[in-house]
């Protein structure tokens, strides 16, 4: 059955694959890492203007790795997945720091760097350093899942060491760092989620999905969890037009980046305890923000003060931001949501 696969796929490459991405222009470990990182669960139009923005300010690794993290996470607001800027910037210090600034060739070394898995670490040195390695990000599960009619969820190990198999064993010797792109060319262009474009597919003559009709059957669907929801109070303090946030801490839900004050208690017994006089309490809209395992309900305040005591709440990770200027530091959404709420109505 796999008779020509790589082959037909190579093919198909040469006339239809993507070749002029700004990370494809010129090609380096570094680029190529960047730009992979970016991908994971992020459209390739929506990376775009992200990667050319970091490139332009993080041009080498050195330049990454001598950043502030607030530098990087600024460069990374609107991404989200904030995890993969921050192992980003940790592992372009442990670069400088375990491999004197040169990206490292070996697998095992680029599997070690934080946040870089087996199938980054193949993509990365089959695109850059012209090696031979297998990948198997979503789009190739995609299409091996339907080509070979591999039943299961990929979450699942059993699952997931079969495609890793069969990645594998197609995995061409030659022309790997081209089969690379192709592979994730194709699931992203061809062999897409829902409707998928069969006809357009080198691969349609011999897909067991194809054949069977059930294209849409595979890659096994995640089983289903109730999806819990939980509820917030997000409080701005708007001073002189300033607001008030305070940084994260470094790890767990939006770790490093910069947010409003949060409370499950009452707005007004927690705007009690701030050291400010002559509070408006202001009711915004509020919303909902989904994460991969959970909802979240948001019920955002803006809290203005005529007087405020900015000594007493500049401690504790809290800084003042002046609402019509650039902030410079990481944001999550519901933050910029609740900002773009403020600026209407102030």
């Amino acid at each position: 059955m796999t008779s020509g696969f790589s082959d037909r796929v190579l093919a198909w490459f040469d006339l239809h694959g993507r070749k002029t991405l700004p990370w494809q222009e010129v090609i380096t470990p570094y680029g190529v890492w960047v730009s992979e990182i970016m991908l994971q669960q992020t459209q390739v139009t929506t990376v775009i203007p992200y990667y050319q923005r970091f490139m332009s300010s993080f041009p080498n690794v050195q330049a990454l790795a001598a950043a502030p993290q607030d530098a990087v996470l600024d460069h990374w607001t609107g991404l989200g997945y904030y995890a993969r800027a921050r192992n980003l910037h940790k592992a372009s210090i442990s670069i400088c720091e375990q491999h004197n600034g040169e990206f490292p060739t070996q697998i095992e070394d680029v599997v070690a760097l934080p946040g870089i898995g087996r199938s980054t670490a193949g993509a990365i040195l089959s695109i850059a350093c012209g090696q031979t390695h297998a990948i198997l990000d979503g789009n190739v599960k995609r299409v091996l899942a339907r080509y070979y009619a591999v039943e299961g969820w990929p979450g699942q190990k059993t699952v997931e060491n079969q495609l890793w198999a069969y990645a594998e064993t197609n995995t061409p010797a030659k022309r790997c760092n081209h089969y690379t792109q192709a592979m994730m060319d194709l699931g992203a262009m061809v062999c897409t989620r829902s409707k998928p474009r069969c006809d357009d597919c080198p691969l349609q003559s011999d897909c067991l999905a194809y054949a069977q009709g059930r294209q849409t059957d595979f890659p096994g669907k995640k089983p289903k969890k109730t999806v819990p929801v939980k509820k917030t109070n997000m409080v701005a303090v708007l001073y002189q037009g300033s607001i008030l946030m305070a940084q994260r801490p470094p790890t767990g839900l939006w770790g490093g980046l910069f947010g409003f004050i949060e409370t499950d208690d009452e707005v007004q017994a927690m705007v009690d305890t701030l050291p400010l006089t002559q509070a408006e309490i202001k009711t915004l809209t509020p919303f909902r923000h989904t994460f991969s395992h959970f909802h979240l309900d948001i019920s955002p305040y803006l809290v203005i003060a005529n007087d405020i005591n900015s000594n007493a709440v500049a401690e504790d990770n809290f800084r003042w931001f002046h609402l019509h200027e650039p902030l410079g530091v990481g944001t999550a959404a519901p933050t910029q949501k609740i900002i773009s709420q403020i600026k209407q109505i102030i």
